[in-house]
This record gives structure tokens, C-alpha cells and sequence, in this order.
């Protein structure tokens, strides 16, 4: 635990927070518990300018009245200054990324108190490929960076105690003991407030107990392999095989992988998804951190492709149980309210003869008044209600599809995709590793659905072109590398455009 404060200055608090995370609640408890027990608090908000591309900074000051002459009251700031805040508290790790960036956590002065859980950016969330930033290097900033450091998943302790996550981060802030006050204290603020008492100290209590073991000496202890992942009864036969035939270092990977599958298609298709694979044992390199690397990143990348997003996909997960719950979750749903959700869908021809047997589906896009008829119905999109019946029972029927996927069109041309990029990756396996493993990346340009996918597939063709010509320079493997984060650059392929004149 923390030494308190010099009580002879001010008392300086940044709390970075989204909409509807209580940070105003929680600005408000700070304030009550400075002036309930002998300092005059002032607290101001900046709110960002959405909610997932700037937090509302809520700014306090604590000033101890007993350091004031009789009749006189403390001038305090309306907003943090880098180098000067004592506390900062960060609801979410991109928010402790913020706060670190703006200066506001400083090695000799702040204690910094962040939640480990992402709610992606909007920029993360558009980025063609993989937009997300690092969470380890975020934690790794907060650790340097901060006099004290205190991480933990506070929102997932809010859930386990169905309290929000400002008592949790409230509690976390009590146990630092860089307040002047006892948990006694803090506590009664939370009773004075008379609202969801009992589940915020509850939550309270949880964060206090995490954040006093983060700040224990961590003791010695020996690593421990990770165990295979729970997959169930259903495959519970594959997991034993993943066992026997793969090596350990895939284990997780791989039991991800077939449950992907088996939610995607069935218990047949996951037993397909560790046939493909099989194959590439044989032929990884003699390098072991390379060869697991492979491994892990064909694996990877292989149960992504083989649950492709089609129309199927779409409606099923749409019309899931768990989606309803989820976004009622989200919302906070009570039993008065009803919820409404409207799904904008726009599916084309192709979308549709993708969804055809493969002969009919063909035959529709190779027939022009047959498309001319079914055009005019796809040119506009429309609204479904998936929480009324009629909207789910349309796309619950559309999932009813998923049986017959593997007689469709789009299931036929993937199938055939997925054995060639494999077939790719394991002619390369032995005599060029570092390239394979490239190859076995550059799945991730074909992804989504409708107008999506055909952008990603045509850059996904274009940079395969230049595989055999790659083989050939002692580059090729970071060349390739470059091309793909080319193809993610922009949707209009200029950036791959540019790269590829250079090749």
C-alpha cells in the first residue's frame, strides 16, 4: 500500500471513462468523501467527442480544509496538467493508452488505476486487417510509465457481481492508499448514495481485493503448460486426436479451430479442418520456433476461411439466443421494456446464387434475363426486425439452410480456394518456411461477404500472382509481407497498386 498524500497541496484526480460506465458516479463518490471528512473537493467534465473516439475526462481536486485561514477557500483547476495529476483512473486499456498519451501519468508522481478489457476504437473496428492495438504494449506503457500501476479486468468483476465498474475502480482506488482516508470511508459514500448499495460494495470489495494482490511482492512460481481447452462432449473424440498427432504448442489453437468448425457446419467438417492440416506435419521446417509458428498460423487461418461468412452464416448468427441476450446486455433491457432490432441487409444476385445448389447457382449468373428478373429486388436493401416474428422467422429459415451448404455454389468455390492456398503453404513448408508462413497470413485479405469479400479475393489474387516470381528472391518473404499490409491499407487498392509497380 501507498503513502497518502502531502496534505499541504492539492490532491489531483484524472478519471478517463466512457458513456454509461458511471464516471460521473464516480467523480461524484470522490467529491463526497473529500468534503464528508474534512477537504474542499471540486470536480469539472470535458465529454469526448464520441464514445469510442475520446472518453469524457472527469477532472477533481482535493484540498484539506484545516490547511486553510478562517474565511478563505482554495483556487483549484478546471483541468488536468500533464506531469501534475496524482491519479489517474482509466475504465478501459485504450483510455489508459489516452491518458498515457497526453501526459497525464508521470513515473515520479501517479498512481494509475486501469481496466484491462477492450471496447475497440472506431478506427480499430474499420481497419481493413488487423487495426487493434497491442494490449500487452498498452500495459507495458502503464507500467513504465506510472509511479504505481494497477491493472485488472475491473469489468468483468462488475459482471460477476452485477454491479457496474465504477465501484470496482473505486475500490481499486482505496486499496492504493494514496488517499487520505480508510476503506471505512470510502464505504460510507457508497451507503450515503442510496442506490444500488448492496451490488456496489459488493463490487467495491471485489476490486479492492484485486488490486491489493496486484500491489502484493508476487510470489515465486514455477510456469505452468497450458492445458488443452474444454470442447466438449461432441468433440471430445477430435480433441483426444489433436492430442496424439499434433504437437502441444497447437493444442489451443487447434481446439479453437474445430470448435469454430463444428459451430459453423458440424462435428464432420471440424474432422475435415484437422484432415487439411494433417498433411503439413510432415513438411514443416527443422526450425521448431518457425515450425510451430507455421503451425499455429495455418491453423489459425484455415478455421477462419472454412467459416466463411454466406448468407447462411449471416441469418444464424442474427437469430441466436445468445445475440438477443447479448445486446440486451448491452442496452441494460429490464423486464418492462421491450427491445427493437433492425438489421439492414442488401444481398445480391451473387449472394444469392451463392446460396443455390452449385449447378443452379451457375446457371444464374451465366443466364442474363435470369438475372435481369431477380435484379430489380436486390438494387435496394431493406430493414428486417429480427425481434419481431416475421423478420426472425424469415432469416431463422434462411439458417436452416446450413445442411445443404455443402451442395451450394459459394461452398464449392471456397473448398476449392482453401486446397489451393494449403497446397501453396506446404510446397513452400520445407524449402522457403519464411515464405509459407506469409502465405498462410495472407488469408486474412479474404474476409466479410458481398462486395467485402470480392474486394479482398481480387487483392488476395493479385499478390498470389507474384508467389512464383517471390520464390526466386532472398526477400520474398518480407515482400510478401508488404504486399498484404498494402491490400489492407485502403479499400480502393491504391496502396497495392503502388507496391505491386515496384515489385
Amino acid at each position: 500500500m501507498s503513502t497518502p498524500m502531502n496534505s499541504e497541496r492539492a490532491i489531483t484526480i484524472a478519471i478517463l471513462a466512457m458513456g454509461g460506465e458511471g464516471g460521473g458516479v464516480l467523480a461524484d463518490w470522490l467529491v463526497d468523501l473529500a468534503e464528508q471528512n474534512g477537504y474542499f473537493a471540486q470536480t469539472t467534465s470535458v465529454p469526448g467527442v464520441a464514445q469510442r473516439t475520446g472518453a469524457t475526462v472527469y477532472y477533481l481536486e482535493m484540498f484539506p480544509e484545516a490547511a486553510v485561514p478562517a474565511g478563505r477557500r482554495p483556487v483549484m483547476a478546471l483541468s488536468p496538467v500533464p506531469g501534475e495529476v496524482d491519479i489517474v483512473i482509466a475504465s478501459e486499456l485504450m483510455e489508459a493508452g489516452r491518458a498515457l498519451q497526453r501526459g497525464l501519468v508521470t513515473a515520479n508522481r501517479t498512481t494509475f488505476v486501469a481496466s484491462t478489457h477492450r471496447v475497440y476504437s472506431m478506427t480499430e473496428r474499420t481497419a481493413m486487417g488487423d487495426g487493434r492495438v497491442s494490449s500487452d504494449k498498452l500495459l507495458e506503457g502503464g507500467r513504465a510509465a506510472a509511479r504505481h500501476f494497477i491493472s485488472a479486468d475491473f469489468a468483468r468483476l462488475a459482471e460477476d457481481t452485477g454491479s457496474l465498474i465504477s465501484p470496482t475502480l473505486y475500490g481499486a482506488l482505496a486499496a492504493t492508499g494514496r488517499l487520505p482516508f480508510t476503506r471505512e470511508q470510502f464505504e460510507a459514500t457508497i451507503t450515503r448514495g442510496g442506490v444500488g448499495v448492496t451490488s456496489s460494495l459488493k463490487a467495491f470489495a471485489a476490486g479492492f481485493a484485486v488490486a491489493q494482490q496486484t500491489l502484493a511482492p508476487p510470489a515465486a512460481a514455477l510456469p505452468a503448460a497450458a492445458p488443452m481447452p474444454p470442447v466438449g462432449a461432441r468433440l471430445a473424440a477430435l480433441a483426444q486426436r489433436i492430442q496424439q498427432n499434433f504437437p502441444a504448442s497447437s493444442h489451443a489453437t487447434l481446439a479453437a479451430g474445430i470448435v469454430r468448425a463444428a459451430d459453423y457446419q458440424d462435428v464432420a467438417y471440424a474432422a475435415a479442418y484437422l484432415d487439411r492440416l494433417q498433411p503439413l506435419l510432415a513438411r514443416l521446417p527443422a526450425d521448431p520456433a518457425l515450425a510451430a509458428e507455421l503451425l499455429d498460423e495455418s491453423a489459425r487461418h484455415l478455421a477462419l476461411w472454412m467459416s466463411y461468412e454466406d448468407t447462411v452464416r449471416v441469418a444464424d448468427l442474427k437469430t441466436r439466443r445468445s445475440r438477443f441476450a447479448r445486446v440486451g446486455g448491452e442496452v441494460k433491457l429490464s423486464h418492462t421494456q421491450h427491445l427493437g432490432i433492425n438489421e439492414f441487409l442488401h444481398p445480391r444476385v451473387e449472394e444469392i446464387a451463392d446460396t443455390l445448389p452449385a449447378g443452379l447457382g451457375r446457371w444464374l449468373l451465366a443466364t442474363p434475363w435470369a438475372r435481369a428478373c431477380i435484379e430489380p429486388f436486390t438494387r435496394k436493401g431493406r430493414i428486417v426486425q429480427t425481434s419481431s416474428i416475421r423478420g426472425y422467422l424469415l432469416l431463422y429459415t434462411i439458417a436452416t439452410l446450413r445442411p445443404l451448404r455443402p451442395r451450394s455454389l459459394r461452398f464449392q468455390v471456397e473448398q476449392q480456394r482453401i486446397s489451393a492456398w494449403l497446397a501453396s503453404i506446404e510446397s513452400l513448408a520445407t524449402t522457403h518456411p519464411a515464405l509459407a508462413l506469409e502465405v498462410a497470413r495472407s488469408q486474412r485479405l479474404v474476409k466479410g461477404y458481398g462486395d467485402t469479400h470480392e474486394r479482398g479475393w481480387r487483392s488476395y489474387q493479385r499478390v498470389m500472382a507474384k508467389l512464383p516470381q517471390l520464390q526466386a528472391q532472398p526477400q520474398g518473404a518480407q515482400t510478401l509481407q508488404a504486399l498484404s499490409r498494402a491490400a489492407l491499407a485502403d479499400d480502393s487498392g491504391k496502396a497495392l497498386e503502388q507496391m505491386l509497380a515496384t515489385v
